[in-house]
């Protein structure tokens, strides 16, 4: 079994998919991490039920990420 930081490493610079807590979901290519899985986006678009919209570059605190999926 991998660790997530292994599997995050091997996404660095490529198209991730991110479930949030609260429901959103957070497409963005994965800039670089922390050990705490803190997260630096860029180009991200979020999804909201029938909602998207385009967000840019962005930081996201790890305790908030339910889900990542490399795209």
């Amino acid at each position: 079994m991998s660790m997530p930081a292994n599997e995050l490493e091997k996404a660095l610079n490529k198209r991730i998919s991110l479930l949030l807590k609260d429901g959103r979901v957070l497409d963005g290519k994965l800039l670089g991490f922390d050990d705490y899985m803190n997260m630096v986006l860029d180009e991200v678009e979020e999804k909201v039920e029938d909602l998207d919209r385009k967000i840019g570059k962005i930081v996201l605190r790890g305790n908030t990420v339910v889900s990542v999926t490399i795209l």
